[in-house]
């Protein structure tokens, strides 16, 4: 028996993807579990993302690869289900760039990967959370020892607040700034690395537009979008379809993904403020390849909170 059965529950810090898609396979095995989270889904970086399932910024690279594949599957399942869930399998290219013969294997050639609508997404991953029985509270964690006074099992997600709250030097920001266009007609992904590895050329088609990026500004933390990056996406992606130019611009984003020179996926003791101590499982870090890798690293930390007791 796993001490969040014995004891009753666990406490996921962190709504965004990663969180929330670890707490899902918690609640789904019967598991109670309550997640902590500063801000609702739709404000948190996840909500940022382009959505494309293909790994990106993320150490170590065979096993984010193993974790990449493994979601890859579960995603490409959602793709087969209602629109509610956001995830469609779409065709792309992706010139200069040759994948692993794993992820080849997945994709096709050329490939075709689940696109994610992150909106549309997270919406679907609360309400799947709740159905499955968890719960949602709206508030922050000031300390590890705060949760693990909670709860007897505590599962750390809370991506670049881990930097405070381990408190863990080694989390940094890498800024990402991509806008949102009125779609031409533009049906197929492209991605494309630049000579620099500060920029990445993509334009990814969304229900909504089409979101056109990207930077990667290591240890940048402004959230303001800067115009003459904006002009310099549009810029890029123009040379790939002329028509993005004159596209309307619908929105500017920004976001920090939480980088690590590693993910942090183990699992340790930390105080619960009572002379005792509350399992902790920590699993943030995931730069650029949070959504990709998010159902494999979630079953992997499901595994360190324990089996789920049989008797209930």
């Amino acid at each position: 028996m796993s001490e969040a059965h014995r004891h009753g529950g666990v406490v996921v810090l962190g709504g965004g993807v990663i969180g929330l898609t670890t707490a899902v396979v918690l609640a789904e095995r019967g598991t109670d579990v309550r997640v902590w989270s500063p801000e609702p889904p739709g404000a948190t970086t996840s909500a940022v993302a382009g959505g494309l399932i293909w790994p990106y910024r993320i150490e170590p690279e065979k096993q984010a690869l193993e974790w990449a594949v493994r979601s890859f599957r579960h995603f490409s399942w959602l793709a087969e289900q209602p629109p509610t869930t956001g995830v469609r399998l779409v065709r792309g290219r992706m010139p200069g760039s040759a994948p692993p013969p794993e992820w080849t294997a997945l994709t096709g050639t050329p490939p075709r990967a689940p696109l994610v609508d992150m909106g549309t997404y997270l919406r679907y991953l609360r309400g799947r959370f709740e159905a499955a029985g968890g719960r949602w509270e709206q508030r922050a964690a000031r300390s590890l020892t705060e949760a693990a006074a909670a709860a007897p099992t505590v599962v750390n997600c809370s991506g670049l607040g881990a930097r405070q709250l381990v408190p863990d030097p080694t989390v940094s920001a890498v800024r990402g700034q991509v806008l949102v266009v009125e779609d031409p007609g533009i049906e197929e992904w492209y991605v494309a690395a630049s000579d620099s590895a500060r920029e990445t050329t993509y334009i990814l088609p969304q229900p909504y537009g089409v979101v056109l990026g990207g930077t990667a500004d290591d240890g940048a933390e402004d959230r303001e979008p800067a115009p003459a990056t904006a002009a310099a996406i549009v810029e890029r992606c123009a040379a790939v379809h002329p028509e993005l130019a004159t596209a309307a611009v619908l929105e500017h984003r920004v976001g920090l993904r939480p980088f690590r020179p590693s993910v942090r996926l183990e699992a340790e003791r930390v105080p619960d403020g009572r002379g005792g101590t509350s399992l902790c499982v920590h699993n943030y870090g995931h730069g650029g390849a949070g959504v990709t890798v998010s159902w494999g690293c979630a079953v992997d930390a499901a595994r360190l909170v324990g089996p789920p007791d049989p008797a209930g």
